[in-house]
């Protein structure tokens, strides 16, 4: 990297990494930057995770999953230095910017980005409305149709009425077992 004037501030910047390999990168750049005293260039490396819900077997697990599979957050001060340091990580394949500049990403977007990181409790996103039909995909009455009767976006739980035996039955399912149609 030629000499170049870069920022002397402290920023948040994107690296770009081979998918699979964020928390490997994100652990030998925190090795790589104790090793080589790079603590007063380099502060905090961050593979930016949430968690999610999925229904595996009829149980529903929370998981966390990436947010951006491939890139991990630094927040370093460039210089030839620390530049050089995290783009000889292994693993790493460059920063997001222009050539070999790296470009800093907004303070909104990273106070964006550790808010939605740090809620305990996945979201539910649940876009059924009363009146809805649906189809039921996973669980005793999958391939089932009905309607939805009432929506519970804090437990993720949908009342669905579905026609047994010429009437109405009321089930309560999981927002993840059901489709709309």
């Amino acid at each position: 990297m030629a000499k170049q004037q870069l920022s002397q501030e402290r920023n948040w910047y994107v690296i770009h990494t081979y998918s699979g390999y964020e928390d490997a990168v994100a652990r030998n750049l925190k090795q790589r930057i104790e090793s080589l005293g790079m603590e007063d260039k380099i502060f905090s490396v961050i593979v930016p995770k949430e968690k999610k819900i999925r229904i595996k077997n009829g149980k529903r697990k929370v998981l966390e999953e990436k947010i951006y599979p491939g890139y991990v957050l630094v927040e370093m001060i460039v210089t030839d230095d620390s530049w050089y340091v995290v783009r000889n990580t292994p693993n790493v394949t460059g920063f997001i910017g222009a050539g070999t500049t790296p470009l800093p990403i907004s303070r909104e977007e990273i106070e964006s980005l550790k808010k939605r990181m740090s809620q305990e409790e996945p979201q539910f996103d649940i876009a059924l409305a009363t009146g809805d039909s649906v189809k039921i995909i996973d669980g005793p009455f999958r391939d089932f149709d009905g309607k939805v009767s009432d929506v519970d976006k804090e437990r993720g739980k949908i009342k669905v009425l579905v026609n047994m035996f010429g009437r109405d039955t009321p089930l309560e399912l999981d927002s993840l077992q059901i489709k709309k149609l």
